[in-house]
Protein backbone atom coordinates (compact mmCIF):
# COMPACT_ATOMS: atom_id res chain seq x y z
CA UNK A 1 0.00 0.00 0.00
CA UNK A 2 2.77 2.29 0.99
CA UNK A 3 4.61 1.50 -2.36
CA UNK A 4 1.49 2.39 -4.46
CA UNK A 5 1.13 5.96 -2.21
CA UNK A 6 4.73 6.86 -3.36
CA UNK A 7 4.48 5.67 -6.82
CA UNK A 8 1.51 8.36 -6.99
CA UNK A 9 3.64 10.67 -5.24
CA UNK A 10 6.23 10.80 -7.73
CA UNK A 11 3.74 12.00 -10.80
CA UNK A 12 0.79 13.48 -8.67
CA UNK A 13 2.94 16.51 -7.52
CA UNK A 14 3.28 17.48 -11.01
CA UNK A 15 -0.33 17.13 -11.32
CA UNK A 16 -1.07 19.20 -8.49
CA UNK A 17 1.32 22.36 -9.80
CA UNK A 18 -0.31 21.61 -13.85
CA UNK A 19 -4.20 21.88 -11.80
CA UNK A 20 -2.84 25.29 -10.47
CA UNK A 21 -1.38 26.39 -13.35
CA UNK A 22 -5.55 25.58 -14.79
CA UNK A 23 -7.44 27.16 -11.50
CA UNK A 24 -4.72 30.19 -12.32
CA UNK A 25 -5.88 30.55 -16.05
CA UNK A 26 -9.28 30.09 -15.25
CA UNK A 27 -9.52 32.63 -12.80
CA UNK A 28 -7.86 35.22 -14.42
CA UNK A 29 -9.94 35.21 -17.32
CA UNK A 30 -13.15 35.40 -14.61
CA UNK A 31 -11.63 38.16 -12.66
CA UNK A 32 -11.34 40.10 -16.05
CA UNK A 33 -14.98 39.39 -17.22
CA UNK A 34 -16.46 39.98 -13.70
CA UNK A 35 -14.17 43.49 -13.54
CA UNK A 36 -15.22 44.95 -16.95
CA UNK A 37 -18.69 43.83 -16.34
CA UNK A 38 -19.35 44.88 -12.60
CA UNK A 39 -17.32 48.22 -12.92
CA UNK A 40 -19.39 49.12 -16.17
CA UNK A 41 -22.89 48.47 -13.75
CA UNK A 42 -21.40 49.73 -10.46
CA UNK A 43 -20.19 52.96 -12.76
CA UNK A 44 -23.53 53.57 -13.92
CA UNK A 45 -25.33 52.98 -10.44
CA UNK A 46 -23.29 55.55 -9.12
CA UNK A 47 -24.59 57.70 -11.48
CA UNK A 48 -27.85 56.78 -10.42
CA UNK A 49 -26.95 57.18 -6.60
CA UNK A 50 -25.99 61.02 -7.40
CA UNK A 51 -29.29 61.63 -9.41
CA UNK A 52 -31.49 60.08 -6.54
CA UNK A 53 -29.35 62.30 -4.16
CA UNK A 54 -29.99 65.20 -6.15
CA UNK A 55 -33.52 64.69 -6.26
CA UNK A 56 -34.01 64.11 -2.85
CA UNK A 57 -32.05 67.74 -1.96
CA UNK A 58 -33.89 69.18 -4.32
CA UNK A 59 -36.81 67.64 -3.50
CA UNK A 60 -37.64 66.61 -7.19
CA UNK A 61 -39.39 62.83 -6.83
CA UNK A 62 -39.66 63.28 -10.57
CA UNK A 63 -35.90 62.46 -10.65
CA UNK A 64 -36.59 58.97 -10.88
CA UNK A 65 -38.43 59.01 -14.09
CA UNK A 66 -35.24 60.24 -15.60
CA UNK A 67 -32.69 57.20 -14.34
CA UNK A 68 -31.17 55.42 -17.39
CA UNK A 69 -33.71 52.56 -18.04
CA UNK A 70 -30.06 50.80 -19.07
CA UNK A 71 -29.29 50.22 -15.54
CA UNK A 72 -30.55 48.01 -12.71
CA UNK A 73 -32.40 50.40 -11.19
CA UNK A 74 -33.55 51.87 -13.79
CA UNK A 75 -35.63 48.54 -14.81
CA UNK A 76 -36.39 48.52 -11.60
CA UNK A 77 -38.15 51.96 -11.43
CA UNK A 78 -39.71 50.87 -14.84
CA UNK A 79 -41.39 47.96 -13.21
CA UNK A 80 -42.53 49.74 -10.67
CA UNK A 81 -43.84 52.49 -11.96
CA UNK A 82 -45.73 49.90 -14.36
CA UNK A 83 -47.11 47.86 -11.30
CA UNK A 84 -48.06 51.38 -9.60
CA UNK A 85 -50.13 51.80 -12.45
CA UNK A 86 -51.98 49.05 -12.20
CA UNK A 87 -51.96 47.94 -8.93
CA UNK A 88 -51.18 51.05 -6.61
CA UNK A 89 -48.18 50.74 -3.87
CA UNK A 90 -49.74 46.94 -2.69
CA UNK A 91 -47.29 44.66 -3.31
CA UNK A 92 -44.82 46.77 -4.45
CA UNK A 93 -41.94 45.99 -1.46
CA UNK A 94 -42.50 42.47 -2.37
CA UNK A 95 -41.93 43.57 -6.33
CA UNK A 96 -38.75 44.85 -5.60
CA UNK A 97 -37.51 42.30 -2.92
CA UNK A 98 -37.86 39.88 -6.31
CA UNK A 99 -35.82 42.46 -8.51
CA UNK A 100 -33.28 42.04 -5.79
CA UNK A 101 -33.37 38.32 -6.09
CA UNK A 102 -33.16 38.31 -9.42
CA UNK A 103 -30.54 40.32 -10.10
CA UNK A 104 -28.16 38.92 -7.48
CA UNK A 105 -26.98 36.09 -9.15
CA UNK A 106 -26.63 37.66 -12.38
CA UNK A 107 -23.99 40.23 -10.54
CA UNK A 108 -22.61 37.35 -8.57
CA UNK A 109 -21.72 35.11 -11.27
CA UNK A 110 -18.73 33.57 -11.38
CA UNK A 111 -18.07 35.14 -7.82
CA UNK A 112 -18.18 31.40 -5.85
CA UNK A 113 -15.74 30.17 -8.48
CA UNK A 114 -13.28 32.83 -7.27
CA UNK A 115 -14.09 32.06 -3.39
CA UNK A 116 -13.34 28.59 -3.92
CA UNK A 117 -10.55 29.14 -5.70
CA UNK A 118 -9.25 31.44 -3.02
CA UNK A 119 -10.28 29.19 -0.28
CA UNK A 120 -8.70 26.14 -1.45
CA UNK A 121 -5.91 26.88 -3.64
CA UNK A 122 -3.11 26.89 -0.36
CA UNK A 123 -4.36 23.19 0.32
CA UNK A 124 -4.08 22.36 -3.11
CA UNK A 125 -0.26 23.52 -3.01
CA UNK A 126 0.23 21.96 0.36
CA UNK A 127 -0.91 18.94 -0.74
CA UNK A 128 1.82 19.44 -3.88
CA UNK A 129 4.09 20.30 -1.52
CA UNK A 130 3.67 16.79 0.80
CA UNK A 131 3.65 14.54 -2.18
CA UNK A 132 7.02 16.16 -3.22
CA UNK A 133 8.61 15.78 0.38
CA UNK A 134 7.81 12.16 0.56
CA UNK A 135 9.39 11.35 -3.00
CA UNK A 136 12.44 13.49 -2.07
CA UNK A 137 12.83 11.24 1.06
CA UNK A 138 12.08 8.05 -0.71
CA UNK A 139 14.44 9.05 -2.81
CA UNK A 140 17.05 9.13 -0.36
CA UNK A 141 16.40 5.48 1.40
CA UNK A 142 16.91 4.03 -1.75
CA UNK A 143 20.13 5.42 -3.10
CA UNK A 144 22.66 5.91 -0.12
CA UNK A 145 24.68 7.93 -2.43
CA UNK A 146 22.44 10.80 -2.97
CA UNK A 147 24.17 13.65 -0.91
CA UNK A 148 22.20 16.49 1.25
CA UNK A 149 22.17 18.85 -1.53
CA UNK A 150 20.17 16.64 -3.67
CA UNK A 151 18.26 16.09 -1.22
CA UNK A 152 17.42 19.53 -0.04
CA UNK A 153 17.10 20.41 -4.12
CA UNK A 154 14.18 18.03 -3.84
CA UNK A 155 12.65 19.63 -0.95
CA UNK A 156 12.88 22.95 -2.49
CA UNK A 157 11.04 21.66 -5.47
CA UNK A 158 8.37 20.46 -3.83
CA UNK A 159 7.34 24.20 -2.14
CA UNK A 160 7.19 25.66 -4.89
CA UNK A 161 3.62 23.89 -4.81
CA UNK A 162 3.05 26.08 -1.58
CA UNK A 163 3.82 29.39 -3.18
CA UNK A 164 2.47 28.38 -6.47
CA UNK A 165 -1.57 27.59 -3.98
CA UNK A 166 -1.04 31.25 -2.52
CA UNK A 167 -0.06 32.67 -5.76
CA UNK A 168 -3.33 31.76 -7.06
CA UNK A 169 -5.43 31.94 -3.92
CA UNK A 170 -4.33 35.65 -3.31
CA UNK A 171 -5.57 37.53 -6.69
CA UNK A 172 -8.91 35.24 -6.00
CA UNK A 173 -9.86 36.22 -2.83
CA UNK A 174 -8.39 40.27 -3.26
CA UNK A 175 -11.00 39.98 -6.62
CA UNK A 176 -13.80 38.27 -4.71
CA UNK A 177 -14.07 40.94 -2.04
CA UNK A 178 -13.48 43.37 -4.43
CA UNK A 179 -16.63 42.20 -6.25
CA UNK A 180 -18.45 41.73 -3.53
CA UNK A 181 -18.09 45.31 -2.48
CA UNK A 182 -19.08 46.61 -6.23
CA UNK A 183 -22.22 43.99 -6.34
CA UNK A 184 -23.38 45.65 -2.25
CA UNK A 185 -23.44 49.02 -3.42
CA UNK A 186 -25.21 48.21 -6.71
CA UNK A 187 -28.23 46.01 -4.06
CA UNK A 188 -28.11 49.32 -1.95
CA UNK A 189 -28.50 51.72 -3.95
CA UNK A 190 -31.41 49.33 -5.49
CA UNK A 191 -32.96 49.64 -2.04
CA UNK A 192 -32.47 53.49 -2.22
CA UNK A 193 -34.92 53.73 -5.32
CA UNK A 194 -37.08 51.55 -3.50
CA UNK A 195 -37.81 54.15 -1.01
CA UNK A 196 -37.42 56.77 -3.59
CA UNK A 197 -40.62 55.04 -5.41
CA UNK A 198 -42.59 54.66 -2.15
CA UNK A 199 -42.40 58.60 -1.36
CA UNK A 200 -43.03 59.36 -4.78
CA UNK A 201 -46.32 57.55 -5.25
CA UNK A 202 -47.39 58.52 -2.00
CA UNK A 203 -46.60 62.22 -2.66
CA UNK A 204 -49.24 62.24 -5.49
CA UNK A 205 -51.67 60.70 -3.00
CA UNK A 206 -54.34 57.96 -2.07
CA UNK A 207 -56.23 57.01 -5.38
CA UNK A 208 -53.35 58.48 -8.35
CA UNK A 209 -52.23 55.12 -8.54
CA UNK A 210 -54.49 51.98 -8.75
CA UNK A 211 -56.94 53.74 -10.84
CA UNK A 212 -57.00 51.37 -13.48
CA UNK A 213 -58.06 48.00 -11.45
Amino acid sequence: MQDRIFSIAHYADKAVLYLLILLSLVSIFMIFERYLKLKKISKKSNEVRKKVEQGIEGRNLEVIKEIDRDTVEGRAVSYALDHLDKNGLEGLDEMFDTISKVERPKLEKSLGFLATVGANAPYIGLFGTVLGIMKAFQDLGRASDVGQQTVMIGISSALVATAAGLMVAIPAVLAYNYFQRLVKGTLSNLESIKSMVIAYAKSKGEGFYGSKN
